[in-house]
């Protein structure tokens, strides 16, 4: 078929590869602007484009897919099938009946569970046990189209998003590769989802990230997890804002007050009090350092008897 590919992130690079390593024609690649990064503030190309150029492939940025011009462009692929997979922008209709076998998209969860911009760290955050990859036709709403085919993986008890991103991303990549043959023949049974199951994983916003010590040790644990590798748990202490990159719950017990560092090992971490059991913290960062092992922080400092986070929980 002749394909072409929307994505922009490093999520959906296995995807494109996959797709440039299989039978199939490439003919154009998607992917947002480049965007200013880094402390320079230069232009950084998408990590899709950069794959998409190295293989020779057209690349094509438009601010909108949403005027006659930018839809024209498309058509002139003349494409079978547009494949998706976090893009970040919107498909208008006409577009969406462009190509022969219309669009589908490589989505991070099982849906309809967990619809919107940030599955993988929202099923983290609720403790979900199980994930995986929906090839799902898409439609004019948000992730509501039928499913092509679902992938699942279990969610490891010590998971983080960035390791659990790398796991999906490769799975959606294995997952387009066996719906392709299927949308090709005309064989496939779309499944509509039940809207009644659905839910939202709206976008992460920083302030999510500040810990509330009241709550319990495996709830703030699985806080940390969700936001490794952005926008990292943090907690003020005397010293500023510190960041904690991993951790690990000890339920029950109560050692002192919601906050208070309760004990100290180079070994085991820095134990917190939390509403309910301690957590041990091992990977921290103080305000304009690196991430740090619990034995080289404790190395000349400690927060032995401070009470972390906001002055306000009582």
């Amino acid at each position: 078929m002749r394909i072409v590919y929307a994505g922009t992130p490093e999520f959906a690079v296995p995807a494109l590869q996959a797709l440039i390593d299989s039978p199939h024609d490439v003919v154009a690649v998607y992917t947002q602007p480049d965007r200013p990064a880094g402390r320079g503030r230069k232009l950084r190309a998408s990590p899709v484009k950069e794959t998409a150029l190295a293989a020779g492939i057209p690349v094509v940025q438009p601010e909108s897919l949403k005027s006659a011009d930018a839809q024209q462009a498309l058509a002139a692929f003349a494409p079978d099938l547009m494949v998706v997979a976090a893009y970040g922008l919107l498909l208008p209709p006409p577009v969406l009946r462009t190509p022969r076998h219309g669009c589908i998209n490589i989505h991070a969860s099982l849906l309809p569970r967990w619809r919107g911009a940030a599955p993988i760290h929202r099923a983290i955050l609720a403790g979900d046990r199980e994930t995986g990859v929906t090839i799902m036709q898409m439609d004019e709403g948000l992730d509501t189209g039928d499913m092509l085919l679902k992938q699942s993986l279990p969610i490891g008890a010590r998971a983080t998003t960035a390791e659990l991103h790398d796991q999906l991303a490769s799975l959606g990549a294995e997952a387009l590769l066996a719906v392709l043959p299927q949308i090709e023949a005309g064989t496939l049974r779309p499944e509509p989802q039940n809207d009644a199951e659905a839910c939202y994983a709206s976008k992460l916003r920083k302030s999510e990230a500040l810990i509330d010590w009241r709550r319990p040790a495996v709830e703030i644990d699985r806080q940390i997890r969700a936001f490794n590798p952005w926008p990292v748990a943090q907690t003020p202490i005397e010293q500023g804002m510190l960041r904690i990159h991993a951790a690990e719950p000890e339920p029950g017990g109560q050692r002192g007050e919601a906050g208070e560092v309760v004990a100290e090992d180079a070994r085991e971490g820095i134990a917190v009090q939390t509403g309910d059991g301690l957590l041990w913290l091992r990977r921290l960062q103080l305000p304009g350092g690196k991430p740090l092992d619990v034995a080289t922080f404790l190395n000349g400092r400690s927060l032995m008897g401070q009470r972390l986070g906001a002055r306000d929980e009582a």
